[in-house]
This record gives structure tokens, C-alpha cells and sequence, in this order.
């Protein structure tokens, strides 16, 4: 099979199993919790009914509030064309294009935050707040991290970094650290717990959610799918940080191995989400140093 075209069917796998990664999150709590849960494929039914409402809009809103959930989904798509996925190379990788990675996740932020803010609700506006707070401290490690093992593999390209490291990089023990920068990464910027409660509807206590409060419909549709989508995305940063080098193993071992970290990573986020709570607003920041404090000791070990 032609790298370009395993590449593309990389891009395409997300688009059409993104709403998975929910519904394993949500079994997984719920076989925890004894409770029978929803289907796994809940995601998909949601969807399917939210696509059919109709959107209400304020008269207040402007243009940014219909333009938020719309860039915030192309921002997520094409940050697809970028990571690699089961040790094969993103579709249009190239030296800094972790760099261009991190902004196109910034910019989808940024028209999310825009649209909550258009609105004029202060709830809104609260929850944008914390938003970009925790965003703030979430990009310098994000950053380092990528620094960490961009200096470990000799390469500035996100197809060179992941799956490269092999046994010297673990030997090191940079990729580690990274590894659970990063998985404290996967939580915040998908608003799971411990940082934010997706289940939650108390206006006071919600990050993400607080955000989205008036897109219904349509709307609420792409913003799920988006947040779908941008599980399915970090997770193939993660998995791919922690797997060792993969270039000289079988294609249906490298994909398998993908899909089987994907599927882990979704059980592990249910597992967590049942065995803590959600902490503090005031203590998120300390968690989200912590992570950057991760990062910086993977610089150190790769730097001695």
C-alpha cells in the first residue's frame, strides 16, 4: 500500500470513528459503576439527532458565533494532516510542522472562545475565561515537550518525532515524562476530569460546556463532533509519543498497535474519570504546572 494512500485513510479512520472514543469513555464509567450505560455508539445516534433540530440564534450574536464551531472543526480536520498514526508518515509532514500543530489548536480555541464571548452572557464569558487561563498554561508544555523529543530524535518534523524513539529514547527516559505531560494535556484540552466535568450542568463549576450553552442544533452538532474529533486527534499525539520505534515492524502489527493505544487511552480516561472527582478551579493550575514541570525534566535528561 503507497504511503499516501495509508496516509489519507489515517484521515479518513478519525472522521468516521471519532464518536467512538466518547462512548468507550462512557461504558467504561459505567461498567465501573456497575450501571449498564449507554451503547458505544451513542455518539453517533446524538449526532444524527442533533443534525436534524433547527438553530435558534440570538439577536445579539454576530457572525462569530456561527463561525466558531465551523473553524474550530476545519482547525481540528486538518491538524489530521499532520500526525502520524500506527508509525506512518502525516500526509503533509515537513521540518516545524509542530509548530503549525499547535497553532491550528489555538486558533480553533480562539473562534471558540470568540462565539461564547459574542453572545454577551456572563456565564459565557466566565467559562471563556477559564478557557484561556488553563490554555495558557497548557501550550508552553505542550511546546517543551515537543522540544524534549524533537531533540531526542533529530527531528523538527511531527512524522520524525513519534514512533522513533525506540529503546534509547526509553532508555533516556524522556518519552515518559512527555507521556504524562501530555496525558495531562489529553485531559484539559478535552474538558475531562479532573480539570472540567463534561457531564456537568452547574454554570459555576463548568469550563468547556459553559462555552456552548446557546449553540443547539447543527451547531451543538459540530461542536460534538469537534470535541469527538479532538479526542481521536491528541490521542494520536499521546499513543504515538508512547510507542517505541515501529518503522521496521509489519503494517497490520503498526496499525493494530495504533488502534489497540486509541482504545487503551479511551478505557484509561473512563478509569480516571471514575476514580476521582473533579478538582478545584484554584488547584487545575497546579496540575497543569505540574505537567510543564514534566516537560522541563524531559529537556534536562535529553539536554545532559
Amino acid at each position: 500500500m503507497s504511503t499516501i494512500v495509508l496516509s489519507s485513510l489515517h484521515i479518513v479512520l478519525p472522521l468516521l470513528a471519532a464518536p467512538l472514543l466518547p462512548g468507550i469513555i462512557n461504558r467504561t464509567k459505567a461498567i465501573l459503576a456497575g450501571r449498564r450505560g449507554q451503547p458505544v455508539l451513542q455518539g453517533y445516534f446524538d449526532l444524527l439527532k442533533l443534525v436534524r433540530k433547527g438553530a435558534v440564534y440570538s439577536r445579539t450574536t454576530t457572525w462569530l458565533f456561527r463561525a466558531g464551531p465551523i473553524v474550530n472543526l476545519v482547525t481540528i480536520a486538518m491538524g489530521l494532516l499532520l500526525v502520524p498514526f500506527g508509525g506512518s508518515k502525516a500526509l503533509f509532514g515537513f521540518d516545524g510542522d509542530l509548530i503549525l500543530f499547535a497553532y491550528l489548536l489555538g486558533l480553533g480555541r480562539f473562534f471558540v472562545v470568540a462565539a461564547a464571548l459574542d453572545t454577551g452572557s456572563s456565564f459565557e464569558g466566565m467559562g471563556a475565561s477559564r478557557e484561556v487561563t488553563f490554555s495558557m498554561l497548557a501550550e508552553p508544555t505542550l511546546f517543551i515537550g515537543l522540544f524534549a523529543l524533537s531533540r531526542l530524535s533529530g527531528s523538527m518534523s511531527l512524522s520524525g518525532i513519534l514512533y522513533s524513539t525506540g529503546v534509547t529514547g526509553w532508555s533516556v527516559g524522556a518519552p515518559v515524562l512527555v507521556s504524562g505531560a501530555f496525558f495531562m494535556i489529553y485531559l484539559s484540552e478535552n474538558a475531562r476530569i479532573p480539570v472540567d466535568d463534561p457531564a456537568t450542568h452547574l454554570e459555576l463549576t463548568m469550563i468547556h460546556e459553559v462555552m456552548v450553552l446557546d449553540h443547539g442544533g447543527p451547531d451543538f452538532a459540530l461542536v460534538s463532533y469537534g470535541a469527538a474529533l479532538k479526542l481521536w486527534l491528541l490521542g494520536m499525539l499521546l499513543v504515538g509519543v508512547f510507542s517505541p520505534n515501529l518503522a521496521e515492524a509489519p503494517l497490520w502489527f503498526r496499525e493494530g498497535y495504533a488502534l489497540l493505544g486509541m482504545f487503551v487511552l479511551s478505557v484509561g480516561v473512563g478509569v480516571v474519570e471514575s476514580l476521582m472527582a473533579r478538582v478545584r478551579l484554584l488547584k487545575v493550575p497546579q496540575l497543569l504546572i505540574g505537567a510543564g514541570a514534566l516537560s522541563v525534566l524531559a529537556v534536562i535528561l535529553v539536554l545532559e
